[in-house]
């Protein structure tokens, strides 16, 4: 089914920890991050949020864009934006999307219970 895909080699990988490196540690007024921790293992994606929440926290006079399908990723985020079909839907604080009951509850939702699941935690998350 999938015989013409390719994947990256090992140097592209290489790029991408590049590419994520300098939107870390590069002084930017801006950042904009693509789906930045998609070929990284967990530990590595925890420092790069880490860095970046560290980075672009209050008084750091600094934007960070992140697109992710990851909602874990943006729950301190200053602003979420959900768009749909290229459309904004909603936009606010993650407690603010969250009490809506709209989209972004509906996928934070579908992923936070597979990982409370996994991890052997109880369902806390709404129904």
């Amino acid at each position: 089914m999938f015989q013409i895909g390719r994947d990256l080699s090992g140097g592209q990988w290489q790029w991408q920890w590049l590419s994520v490196a300098r939107g870390l540690y590069r002084y930017a007024p801006l950042v904009v991050a693509d789906e930045p921790s998609a070929a990284l293992d967990a530990r590595a994606e925890h420092a790069v949020f880490a860095t970046l929440l560290g980075r672009s926290g209050a008084g750091a006079h600094r934007i960070t864009v992140l697109v992710t399908h990851r909602l874990a990723n943006v729950r301190h985020a200053d602003q979420i934006l959900v768009l749909k079909r290229g459309r904004l839907i909603e936009h606010g604080r993650h407690e603010q999307l969250m009490s809506l009951g709209g989209t972004y509850h509906e996928l934070f939702t579908l992923q936070a219970r597979a990982y409370g699941a996994s991890a052997g935690e109880p369902d806390t998350v709404p129904a």
